[in-house]
């Protein structure tokens, strides 16, 4: 079977016949149900269940429950969510080109993929494909919320199949797209019947287009394929081959400055930095840019100033409601960060830090000045914020991409919240504050971490660890929201702190008089309470070396462990090669045998 196909427009078709959903930077994929196994299969047939386990591992957990409605078959596309509007195609093109089943099961584990269905084709044996769309969309739409699957897509959802949701005016699709740089939207008559393999003027795709400015720097006689490159730190970095976009008249001028200006070497010229042009794209791999076309020449752009850090702001530009003052002034000057570098820091961290920041009341520090300047605290929303930044009680709820940008704009670089939501009666997890006396006794909280956890492993609690941006450590244990009051996680935060300072006196404290301490690490464990605050997992902090709390995995945890290492210009790369090890944080909430802990330590305490 071989799925519909889109017909490319600039702009989208209106009118009451038209529907508008997000369109998904993935692998387009037929879903084949038939038993307990499904079958994805490519847009050229070719089967890919080894490739993405996670999907059919999902499928085969829910067989009890949708048996009832195969043979089954979806129209989809799978995808790697950076949001809720985005997928990382390289994410999902490096997984599909894997064959060692070792690689791929770490590549699950890391860096998870979803299967995203717009479109159902057969429901328990019947065809569907004659139906019209709406009638199609609908029985997706009611499949979905009788199999308890989302029906709208969510990055942070760890349901694996879900559904994308139509809409009736294509402006407020779009608005998502440009805000959290998706791939572009996809438009659709609602009367269209579903016909395999046919590129067809009912489905029409709009793309969303980034514009890049780079330097030419060769030309291919034979294929006629123009190069160009940025500057990454003093190095000319080849990015683009294209030769589409160009008129007549362009390419020609071009073939003759190459020929007047150059160098040849076989079939290719060579010119120096010295002509620069925009391209336009849909995204950026790593190494090339994606879809690449000839926009226009820019005569008026100095060589110098096409860089790599300007091309991954072209191609993250800021959402329309974002304006950014002061854009160069340096927050961080020992590091060259400016505020434009922060926001882009916060655009690319935000999947990871907004789960965290969601529906809690947000205690930020700001900076006006950078690091090297004053600093004040701020819980309560100003009178100038903009109308998009929900609050309750008066504080601000930072649950968008938009209100974190607005904040880092006003030069709020660490981001502290409670342990509990804003309609929360108890505590959403634990955390253990492992702070020492000083920078150079950091190994005193390296060795208190692995203690708590080889505690924590003997209930067989599950826990995280996080460096707190400063010179110490925190350890996490996820709880479900509501299921325990703070005097239950009291008891164990005691019990923990109160064996580990008597288990080795010499290395920790409860002693809360900081003179009486001495170079022990102090344990806290009545920092844990409703009304105290925290710093988030990939916060900044406001230190000159531009720390982030930045989360670990537990192997990371040794003697060799330098907080320094993780900045503002180290954590987004460790993210792209490493993963995220708070990745299966939430999931982890509804697992955790805190119930039974509680139950003993009660006991224990009773007797």
């Amino acid at each position: 079977m071989k799925p519909m196909l889109l017909t490319e427009r600039a702009t989208p078709p209106v009118g009451e016949k038209w529907i508008y959903e997000a369109k998904y930077d993935g692998f387009r994929c037929i879903l084949k149900w038939e038993d307990e196994t499904p079958v994805l299969l490519s847009r050229n047939g070719n089967v890919l269940n080894e490739a993405f386990p996670e999907i059919i591992m999902f499928c085969k957990k829910m067989y009890e429950n949708v048996k009832r409605f195969l043979p089954l078959i979806f129209d989809g596309e799978i995808v790697y969510l950076e949001n809720d509007w985005r997928s990382d195609f390289t994410t999902v093109q490096r997984r599909g080109r894997m064959r060692n089943e070792e690689a791929i099961s770490r590549q699950m584990q890391l860096f998870p993929c979803h299967y995203v269905a717009f479109d159902l084709l057969m429901l328990a044996g019947k065809t569907y494909t004659d139906l019209a769309l709406s009638e199609r969309k609908n029985e997706l739409a009611s499949l979905f919320q009788t199999l308890d699957l989302p029906r709208r897509v969510r990055a942070d959802e760890r349901k694996r199949i879900q559904m994308i949701h139509p809409y009736k005016q294509h402006e407020t699709v779009w608005k998502y797209i440009v805000t959290h740089q998706g791939e572009g939207i996809v438009a659709k008559r609602i009367d269209s019947k579903w016909e395999e393999k046919k590129r067809s003027e009912d489905w029409v795709k709009i793309k969303h287009w980034r514009y890049v400015d780079v330097i030419l720097t060769a030309w291919n006689e034979a294929n006629g394929y123009f190069l160009g490159a940025v500057y990454k730190e003093e190095k000319l970095i080849d990015i683009v081959v294209f030769k589409h976009g160009l008129t007549t008249e362009e390419e020609k001028t071009l073939r003759q400055f190459f020929k007047q200006h150059g160098k040849k070497n076989g079939d290719t010229w060579t010119i120096t930095a010295s002509i620069c042009v925009t391209i336009a794209c849909i995204g950026f791999d790593g190494q090339q840019l994606r879809e690449p076309f000839f926009k226009a020449f820019r005569f008026d752009l100095d060589p110098v100033d096409s860089r790599w850090e300007t091309m991954m702001r072209q191609l993250f530009p800021l959402p329309p409601t974002i304006t950014i003052t002061s854009e160069t002034k340096l927050v961080w000057p020992n590091l060259a960060i400016t505020k434009d570098r922060y926001l882009f820091y916060l655009q690319r961290i935000a999947r990871f830090l907004l789960p965290f920041l969601k529906d809690r009341h947000l205690t930020v520090v700001r900076f006006a000045h950078g690091v090297d300047g004053e600093r004040f605290f701020q819980k309560n929303c100003p009178d100038y914020a903009p109308d998009f930044v929900q609050t309750d009680e008066n504080h601000i709820l930072c649950n968008d991409l938009e209100t974190l940008l607005w904040l880092g704009n006003q030069l709020a670089l660490e981001f502290h919240i409670p342990f509990q939501k804003k309609d929360g009666k108890g505590p959403s997890e634990i955390v253990f504050d492992l702070d020492p006396p000083s920078v150079e006794d950091f190994s005193l909280a390296i060795e208190a971490a692995l203690q708590m956890k080889a505690i924590f492993d003997s209930f067989d609690l599950i826990s995280f660890v996080k460096t707190t941006g400063g010179k110490g450590l925190q350890l996490y244990l996820p709880l479900p929201d509501d299921a325990f009051t703070y005097e239950d996680t009291r008891l164990f935060t005691e019990f923990v702190c109160r064996y580990m300072s008597n288990t080795r006196p010499d290395l920790f404290t409860l002693e809360r008089l900081k003179k009486k301490r001495g170079n022990r690490l102090y344990l806290d464990y009545l920092q844990h309470d409703k009304g105290k605050t925290v710093i988030a997992p990939f916060s900044p902090r406001g230190h000159e070396g531009g720390l982030v709390a930045t989360p670990l995995y537990w192997d990371e945890v040794t003697h060799t462990l330098s907080p320094t290492d993780f900045t503002v210009l180290s954590v987004l790369d460790r993210l792209e090669k490493e993963g995220n090890p708070f990745q299966s944080f939430f999931e982890a909430k509804q697992k955790q045998p805190f119930a039974l802990v509680i139950e003993a330590l009660k006991q224990l305490a009773d007797r």
